[in-house]
């Protein structure tokens, strides 16, 4: 059975700052929202917790470019984390979750799992 999911909308545009990351919180957990403007597609989300260090600091990572891959560098040990598939690129065991996202008018949609109890009520 494939899981539910559902778009949330968790931004508007105004709240994103080119060429770098935001926080969200998502019925998942915590969300960062990066904006590449000179990149196709522009949004990416991924998981804002660090799997190295446990914390909620990957949104604050500086954003760049290693061989075509669109990456994050979080801002505690320095790993980067493909903006594409969450695979850490200097550790294949790691990897963050990934969130399809969309533009939708003005605001950024997260497509979010909708928690098994949600789904039954």
């Amino acid at each position: 059975m494939k899981a539910r999911t559902r778009w949330d909308a968790v931004c508007s545009v105004a709240d994103l700052v080119p060429d770098s990351g935001i926080a969200v919180w998502t019925e998942d957990g915590p969300v960062a929202v990066f904006y590449l403007p000179d990149r196709l597609p522009a949004l990416f989300a991924i998981s804002h917790t660090d799997p190295f260090s446990g914390s909620n600091v990957l949104a604050r990572g500086i954003t760049g470019d290693l061989k075509g891959e669109p990456v994050v560098a979080s801002p505690l040990y320095k790993q980067h984390f493909s903006l594409r598939s969450g695979q850490c690129l200097e550790d294949e065991t790691v990897q963050v979750k990934v969130y399809p996202v969309l533009l939708d008018d003005d605001q950024i949609r997260l497509e979010i799992p909708v928690a098994q109890a949600a789904v039954a009520a």
